[in-house]
């Protein structure tokens, strides 16, 4: 099985991380911002990830650090547990709706860190007391350490609570698309050899 596990301590936060990749969507997160756990564990859920996440961050500061490292960590996590790449299927296309909302993410673990953050949010408060613009933070981090091209696009919505609830169930199932075995363990899914 695929799993890995992260501590990584900064002076802005304390992150300790358990991943498998091969799990059953069962997911223990808490990283002190209630809307950020909720993403994530759909994240995990919607993935099939099995994700164990603590986080203690400089909240009284602002959310961006925690966020954003916490994209870091878990991109490095997903680098680490892939291993070598060998049979992965490498590419994950998945549209999702959310009612008004719809987004499109789609991603290649290339080993080229590449983000296009194509999302906009005609209503950023929703309520959930988070900036949604601080999720740009956490998918660049996320790509930056776990080495893939990832596109976002937002085709529809106006709630930025929906809008970005259906773009981490489809990273969700993008990256389970990606990461799933479906050839040969000793086949890199590239033609230089190595990803």
């Amino acid at each position: 099985m695929r799993k890995a596990s992260l501590e990584r301590k900064t002076k802005e936060t304390q992150i300790s991380i358990n991943l498998n990749l091969d799990g059953n969507g069962k997911s223990a997160v808490s990283t002190g911002i209630g809307f950020f756990d909720h993403m994530l564990c759909a994240f995990a859920k919607h993935g099939g990830f099995d994700l164990e996440m603590n986080v203690t961050g400089d909240l009284e500061v602002d959310f961006h650090h925690t966020i954003e490292d916490c994209g870091i960590a878990l991109g490095s996590l997903f680098e680490k547990a892939l291993g070598d790449k060998g049979g992965i299927e490498r590419f994950g296309d998945v549209s999702v709706p959310l009612d008004e909302a719809l987004s499109r993410v789609v991603v290649d673990i290339s080993g080229r860190p590449f983000l296009h953050f194509g999302l906009e949010f005609p209503r950023p408060e929703d309520g959930s007391g988070v900036n949604p613009w601080l999720f740009e933070e956490f998918f660049r981090g996320f790509v930056n350490n776990a080495k893939i091209t990832l596109h976002i696009d937002r085709i529809r919505g106006d709630n930025s609570h929906h809008i970005l609830e259906c773009t981490f169930k489809a990273f969700a199932r993008a990256m389970k698309k990606a990461v799933s075995i479906t050839g040969n363990t000793t086949d890199i899914p590239s033609t230089k050899g190595v990803l």
